[in-house]
This record gives C-alpha cells, structure tokens and sequence, in this order.
C-alpha cells in the first residue's frame, strides 16, 4: 500500500487531466487538492475555519485552507448555477447524507461540460470496514425521504467506535447533537461503481463517467456533464 505521498500525487496526476479554469472544493481542511497552474479554485465548508478548529480538535496542528463560502456542501444554495468550471469533493460524498441529490446539485452548479472531481475511501481499508455496504435502495430512500440520521449515529458508535450500551446511546446521542459529520453511508470499489452507474441512469443520462479508478484505499472518478 503507497503512503500518503503517493495518494496525493496520483490525485494531482488527475487533477492535471481533468480540472482547469475556476471552481469550488468542497471540505478541503488540510488537504487541499493540488491543481495545475492558472486554475482558480475557492473553497466551501460548512463551517468557518475557527469553528472548523473547535470541531475537529485532532486538526489543531494543521493549516488549514481558507474558507470562502459557508454552506451546506450537499446544497451549494449560495452557488449559482452554471457558474463553475469544476467542483471538488474528496473524502466529502461518504459524509452526504442524500448522495444522489448531492451530485444533482453539483452537476447544476457547473456549466455544461464541466466536471466533478471525487475521491471517496474504500471502506475495506477504513475504519468502516466493519459496516455493511450502502446498497442503492438505501440511497434512493434517501433521496426521496428526510429521514431521522440517529440509526446511522448509532451504527458508527457501535461498529466504528466499537462501544457497548449504553455507551452507544449516550455517544449517538452526542454527535448527533453536534451534527457531527460522520461517515453516513460506505462503499468498496464494487458497491461504487454500481452506484455511479445507476446514479447516472436515474439522473436520466445528464453526465458521463470520464474516469473511474482505484487509488490504493480510496476510489476517484470524475464526472463531466453533458453540453
């Protein structure tokens, strides 16, 4: 398995084929994705940088990117539409907790053969590897529903945290009243891909998968919306 060196660079490699002109990442933190020369890229959290520090403590060490924007990254309400050349997102789709409506609402704030640019982890090098996989029914609901997120705060105590009860109510309890933003759904390269093609077909063919690789622990694909 490369190290985080590698991970970065493969990502930068990408990055030089697909992403130019000026556009948004999304939760960049302390990893911002490095771009060619000339591009333009802002930077949205949901949170400011200070709160940003309150929230992740395990950050304190770390600089972190200017914030532009404070939004909700699934939404992007203070972005209009058709206005970016690309938007970024890595490590941010497993946080979303209506992934569908998230890459609707992306592919609404580029232009026409803009791209989105993702990385998401594999979940059987993470953490999350004790979870079960997303299945797409599960997003489709999602999609359709504003459901109650404790059931997913729960699971993450249990099976990511690995507490006992009552532990595990009292922890769910917590984050979800933090909004803490956890790891809400979890894929491996199989369960993705599917994801991304039945995501496609329900967004009635709006985009193309221009890539769709393995990044040792995490997966990247880029999307281009159609002209």
């Amino acid at each position: 398995m490369g190290d985080l060196t590698d991970l970065l660079q493969y990502r930068k490699e990408i990055a030089a084929r697909f992403i130019k002109g000026l556009g948004l990442e999304i939760g960049a933190l302390h990893e911002p994705l490095i771009v060619p020369d000339n591009t333009i890229v802002k930077y949205v959290d949901r949170l400011s940088v200070p709160e940003l520090r309150t929230h992740y403590p395990e950050l304190a060490a770390k600089k972190l990117v200017d914030v532009n924007f404070i939004d909700d990254g699934e939404v992007l309400s203070t972005i209009p539409d058709n206005s970016q050349d690309f938007i970024i997102s890595n490590h941010m789709i497993e946080h979303c907790k209506n992934p569908i409506g998230t890459i609707e609402n992306h592919l609404k704030k580029i232009k026409p053969g803009g791209v989105l640019y993702y990385a998401i982890p594999d979940k059987t090098y993470t953490f999350d590897k004790g979870r079960l996989l997303t299945q797409y029914g599960h997003l489709l609901e999602d999609y359709y529903e504003d459901h109650d997120q404790m059931p997913h705060y729960i699971e993450w105590a249990k099976h990511v945290n690995k507490l006992n009860e009552p532990e595990t109510q009292v922890q769910a309890k917590l984050l979800y009243d933090m909004n803490y933003s956890i790891h809400f759904h979890c894929w491996n390269a199989e369960t993705m891909l599917y994801f991304i093609i039945k995501t496609k077909e329900f967004l009635k063919e709006i985009f193309t998968i221009e890539l769709y690789t393995v990044n040792e622990i995490e997966i990247i694909f880029v999307l281009k919306r159609k002209t």
